[in-house]
């Protein structure tokens, strides 16, 4: 790749866990140079996260959310923290932080604090609840946002217990949203000289995720239930099905779909049922057509049912995660890649799904802890 996107963008980060450090990695890896600031006692919490530590200041767990960043340790509140902070953000183009939503301002990190000393300076601020409001100051974590904004209660089986997606989905979200927002506002720095402040939070983006359910609730008071192997609020057969040696996900979002389904699956008859001729009322009644389909899926391996498939409609193999990693598609896409790491010697990764002119973005190791205090503050 001749040159990443944004080279030559200097973004400066105070940042823990994972909101605010996943929105930074893609800034990183997409060229911008990310220098990563940290309390000189063990930086950034999640460095100590287990159980596959890198050393003493380093764990996988922390490179998942920091790959390509630069770090420099300084206390923020002392006088000398504070000047060496100050003229990295003369030569900064951003300035990001995911703390509590009054602690920028105390630790003078918002726009109004800074722009004295770049008027184009643009501040990302990634909190729980937000800057004003009566919770700007309490903690919060992706789980009790899914928890709080009714994800929960949409996800898993009807009989059982309300169940979070088994990732951080809010914090990748939310740091992909910050990163948006932020890259907004530098483009108009860019063109009128005047930065700004720019934010989101956890519960925010949670409470978007809502998507159509929300609207339905909010036009139509549909308050919309679990549905049965992760199936499709409206839309049938949108679920899993089980196989002789496992489970397929079906996706027949139009009746071109369903039709396709019946003749690859030899039940050309289902065509003609009364109870699914279309998909809102195969939805209505979705327990008959599970009963209708799964003997027929239980002849089939999912290799099997997946080949039948190819190309006539969406489906999928419901894999274990160590099944997705390794899986030849995987692998023949390069979603799994590595990188150089001082301890490690070789750290694999999983790849950045952006690719520039077909090619994916190189990636690297974040620095070791205070690695780069020699190249950027001031003695």
């Amino acid at each position: 790749m001749s040159g990443k996107p944004l080279e030559g963008i200097r973004v400066l980060t105070l940042e823990q866990f994972g909101a605010g450090p996943y929105g930074t990695m893609f800034l990183a890896e997409l060229g911008a140079e990310v220098i990563k600031i940290e309390a000189p006692d063990g930086g950034d919490p999640s460095r100590q996260v287990g159980p596959h530590k890198l050393g003493a200041n380093d764990s996988e767990y922390f490179q998942a959310w920091n790959l390509g960043k630069k770090s420099v340790t300084l206390d923020m509140k002392s006088a000398a923290g504070r000047a060496q902070f100050e003229a990295l953000v003369k030569s900064a183009d951003c300035v990001v932080n995911n703390m509590r939503g009054t602690q920028p301002a105390k630790l003078g990190i918002d726009y109004a604090s800074l722009a004295p000393l770049k008027p184009s300076i643009v501040c990302l601020h990634i909190s729980a609840y937000g800057r004003a409001n009566e919770r700007k100051d309490w903690p919060g974590y992706d789980f009790l946002m899914q928890a709080e904004a009714g994800l929960m209660e949409l996800t898993g089986e009807p009989d059982g217990p309300p169940t979070r997606v088994g990732v951080s989905m809010i914090d990748s979200m939310s740091g992909l949203t910050g990163a948006v927002g932020l890259l907004a506002c530098l483009l108009r720095a860019r063109t009128t000289g005047i930065g700004c402040d720019v934010e989101t939070c956890l519960y925010d983006v949670a409470m978007h995720q809502l998507t159509y359910p929300g609207l339905w609730y909010l036009n139509e008071g549909d308050i919309s239930p679990r549905v049965p192997r992760g199936g499709h609020l409206s839309l049938a057969p949108v679920q899993t099905f089980p196989t002789k040696d496992g489970w397929i996900f079906i996706m027949c979002m139009t009746q071109k779909f369903w039709l396709a389904l019946c003749e690859a699956m030899g039940r050309a008859e289902l065509i003609a049922d009364p109870r699914f001729p279309d998909p809102n009322t195969r939805a209505r009644n979705r327990a008959e057509l599970t009963d209708a389909l799964d003997p027929t899926f239980r002849t089939r391996t999912t290799a099997e049912w997946l080949a039948k498939f190819n190309g006539l409609l969406p489906a999928a193999p419901v894999y274990r995660l160590d099944q997705s990693l390794d899986s030849s598609f995987a692998q023949a896409t390069g979603m799994v890649s590595s990188v150089p790491h001082p301890t490690k010697g070789e750290l694999r990764v999983i790849s950045n799904p952006i690719r520039v002119d077909g090619e994916r973005l190189a990636q690297a190791a974040c620095s070791p802890l205070g690695a780069d205090n020699a190249l950027y503050l001031d003695k």
